[in-house]
């Protein structure tokens, strides 16, 4: 891009923009917020008056077709990512989108088609490989601290929330029509995305998929297993509505020298257990935890590096949860 100045518009400007990613975008250099979309005008405008950004709209077209808006930040429910990253990109203005890059893995190879028909750049917010603290799970592993790893195993568990249990008023993550599952689509992203960052692509992936609950319609309890293409094979199980003393969040890596244990969402100090014992590694994080990821797009954009939290690696993980969940 030939701006010195990257401008966002945000469409969506629920609680996810509020601390994790919305601040970051006026703190990273040559970035700032001019505008902001809610369906809800007073939430726009509520949102926009509190954060110093001069305008808000209603309607999502409006916020594209702005002339001072030069990049798109969507920050939606799945099940409208890809129609306003075409709608952005076909206005040739990049685009970031939250996680899950879309719904279903055929919606995301159209997010892709458009981007490479526009030359517009589109780029998801898998966040994680950014953060120190998992690039330090990455540098153990790629400096051998383990020797040569052998298998992977992801094992989450948590109890229900209270909103879980109001069945006239469900979470939308919990509605497959708005998130394109239940949990395990909001959650079980990070940690395929991250491990496909460190391991590679996975190539094959089969699951099972149950609802133990009863509270909701989606699925609430996963196993899976797969496969990435240098051979290694791997295992994940998930349960969203475990009882409390079962909760857990944890990935383990397996060498033949050890092994690296870590968490993806409680960020437990990193774990390496080798002959030498057990060594713990307590990285700090940022107070913002998109920045390093919105820094490296905003760079990418004008020119100063690249930023590898594409489309086409993003569409990688929602295809590994579609083979999970049996839809491919």
């Amino acid at each position: 891009m030939n701006e010195n100045i990257i401008k966002w518009g945000f469409i969506g400007c629920g609680e996810v923009t509020k601390k994790k990613s919305g601040p970051a975008f006026q703190k990273v250099e040559h970035s700032q917020v001019v505008a902001v979309m809610s369906r809800n005008l007073e939430k726009a405008k509520a949102y926009a008056q509190e954060r110093g950004i001069p305008r808000w709209y209603n309607d999502a077209q409006e916020l594209v077709d702005d002339p001072e808006v030069n990049a798109v930040y969507i920050a939606t429910p799945p099940s409208s990512h890809a129609t306003y990253a075409v709608m952005a990109m076909k206005a040739g203005k990049p685009v970031y989108i939250e996680k899950p890059m879309a719904q279903t893995y055929e919606e995301c190879t159209r997010i892709n088609r458009i981007a490479k028909e526009t030359g517009v750049p589109c780029f998801v917010a898998y966040y994680r490989r950014y953060q120190p603290y998992f690039i330090k799970v990455k540098e153990l592993v790629d400096n051998g601290a383990i020797g040569h790893v052998i298998n992977v195993q992801i094992r989450f568990a948590q109890p229900p929330s209270e909103l879980d249990y109001n069945r006239d008023n469900l979470p939308w993550r919990l509605q497959a029509d708005i998130s394109g599952g239940g949990y395990f689509y909001d959650l079980a992203p990070h940690q395929i995305d991250l491990l496909q960052h460190i391991f590679g692509c996975i190539l094959e992936a089969s699951g099972y998929k149950s609802n133990r609950g009863g509270l909701y319609a989606a699925e609430d309890t996963l196993s899976a297993c797969f496969q990435f293409d240098g051979g290694l094979v791997g295992s994940g199980s998930w349960c969203f509505v475990a009882h409390d003393s079962a909760r857990e969040d944890r990935i383990e890596i397996i060498g033949d020298k050890g092994m690296i244990c870590f968490s993806t969402f409680t960020y437990d100090p990193i774990a390496l257990h080798t002959e030498r014992g057990r060594e713990e590694f307590v990285v700090p994080q940022p107070e913002h935890v998109q920045q390093p990821l919105i820094q490296a797009v905003v760079d990418h954009l004008l020119g100063k590096g690249v930023c590898t939290c594409d489309g086409e690696s993003a569409t990688l993980t929602n295809w590994v949860m579609d083979k999970i969940m049996g839809k491919l």
